[in-house]
């Protein structure tokens, strides 16, 4: 009788993480996970930067470096967690839109305190309506071409990121042209040359497809943009509008930091009383529809590019999902550090191979790890690391070839989904236009039978998000 060996701890995580069933390969997680993580790292400044920026109604702002040490620890933590439950590699961390909504509109009503609590707020009822099945119901109830049109938009908007980001297109500060190219017309400043140099190299390399494309052209650029600024120092764009936009990249002084943790907890829910009722459930209104549809939409593009979503656009452990997804944002508002959800650099990670959960827990260590190593993390410049978000949207408007363009009453509305995410820059926007465009279109073509009444209720929903303006001054 012939005796089995028992599993190895090596075959357990294939069989727990479904490696090889998704094609995948430990050394393809293992980078995809770094990717992941060198892409995503500028949040650990980025985040502190607009949320330091923020003064609240009793003239106090946050502190930036203990907002990095919350940044960094969530961004680990719901990435882990994210990873070991729904076994997918989107990681998490602060979302850029409600980050933003929060340090220049929120915190000039109420206090960063009652501000965060808001949050949390929206991360309760987000988990809420995915643990009551709602929130599914909602994401299967979208029809598979709006899905496509999503990835192809998340795959726009990512790339003029990268693109805005690295100094590549810019404000002209004009109604007419907005933006423009480079620094005056010019890309000849050193970090945009530097970015260009680094993109290049990927595509050469992806164009070969040499395994660790993005990760190698990364660590190139990154290396010659040390080696720049050490020979031509430019400095940091707020001294030199030619210099590096985030991080100046340079070997740091020290590596190692203990962090400050000092925010976790530091929440409550007194802005129902300092605003009242009315005011304070628009607030939460607005938080919500963000972070749910920004969620969706970042989900659908990133499970098609890693071709674990199915005919309908649908992935494996949904619910699961979208539950830590909502747990991310209360995460997020208790730890003072906003609410974290999935990133669309998560892309780059898949790009590099990554299609299960283990990449998840790579990228989520090294964020614990940069809670120590804040310094360090800052020796990629956003320039370099942008090059991957262009490199990553290219890959994902492959999806566009799926797209049915012969029917006016389906293209239409695809089409205005892709359009308004990169010039809103807001995947929420992008969905809510592209929903009511279906709606009404596919309503009045004689197709209305075919609309699931959820995205009626959806559609009717963004018209009050799109109109949120006039209804708070009305209740104010």
């Amino acid at each position: 009788m012939a005796s089995t060996s028992a599993p190895t701890i090596k075959d357990r995580i294939d069989r727990f993480f479904e490696i090889t069933k998704r094609g995948s390969t430990f050394s393809g997680e293992l980078r995809g996970g770094v990717v992941t993580f060198v892409a995503m790292a500028y949040i650990v400044v980025l985040n502190p930067i607009i949320l330091s920026g923020g003064v609240d109604v009793d003239g106090k702002s946050l502190d930036f470096a203990q907002l990095s040490a919350v940044t960094a620890l969530t961004a680990g933590v719901m990435t882990i967690l994210f990873g070991l439950i729904a076994r997918l590699p989107f990681a998490f961390a602060a979302g850029l839109g409600i980050n933003s909504f929060l340090a220049f509109s929120v915190v000039g009503q109420v206090t960063w305190a009652e501000a965060m609590g808001l949050v949390v707020i929206n991360g309760l009822f987000i988990v809420l309506l995915a643990a009551t099945g709602l929130r599914r119901l909602i994401f299967e109830a979208v029809p598979i071409q709006l899905k496509i049109g999503i990835t192809v938009g998340i795959g726009l908007f990512i790339a003029f990121i990268g693109l805005v980001n690295a100094g590549f297109v810019t404000s002209t500060g004009q109604a007419s042209p907005p933006i423009g190219l480079g620094l005056g017309g010019s890309v000849a400043t050193v970090p945009t040359l530097i970015f260009v140099i680094t993109v290049l190299l990927g595509g050469v390399l992806v164009a070969r497809k040499v395994k660790g494309a993005l990760l190698i052209a990364i660590l190139t650029g990154t290396v010659i943009a040390v080696i720049s600024e050490a020979f031509w120092p430019v400095g940091s764009s707020a001294d030199n509008p030619g210099g590096w936009s985030l991080s100046v990249p340079a070997l740091p002084s020290q590596i190692f930091s203990a962090p400050d943790l000092g925010l976790i907890g530091a929440f409550n829910f007194g802005s129902f009383e300092r605003i009242g009722i009315l005011a304070a459930l628009m607030l939460v209104f607005t938080l919500v529809f963000t972070n749910f549809f920004d969620a969706m939409g970042t989900m659908t593009g990133l499970s098609k590019e890693a071709d674990v979503a199915d005919e309908k656009g649908n992935f494996p452990r949904l619910k699961s999902a979208l539950i830590v997804e909502g747990v991310g944002a209360v995460a997020g508002g208790a730890a003072s550090a906003s609410s974290n959800t999935v990133f669309v650099e998560s892309g780059a990670g898949i790009g590099e191979g990554a299609r299960t959960g283990l990449a998840n827990i790579v990228t989520g260590v090294l964020f614990l790890l940069a809670m120590f190593l804040t310094p360090l993390t800052s020796i990629v410049p956003s320039e370099v690391a942008s090059a991957a978000l262009v490199l990553v949207g290219a890959m994902m408007m492959a999806q566009i070839k799926d797209i049915v363009w012969t029917d006016f009453s389906v293209s239409f509305p695809v089409f205005v989904t892709i359009a308004v995410m990169p010039f809103t820059f807001s995947i929420a926007n992008g969905i809510g236009a592209g929903f009511i465009a279906w709606v009404v279109l596919r309503a009045f073509s004689g197709k209305a039978r075919e609309i699931s009444p959820l995205l009626w209720v959806v559609a009717l929903g963004f018209l009050v998000f799109f109109a949120r303006g006039p209804i708070e001054a009305l209740f104010a």
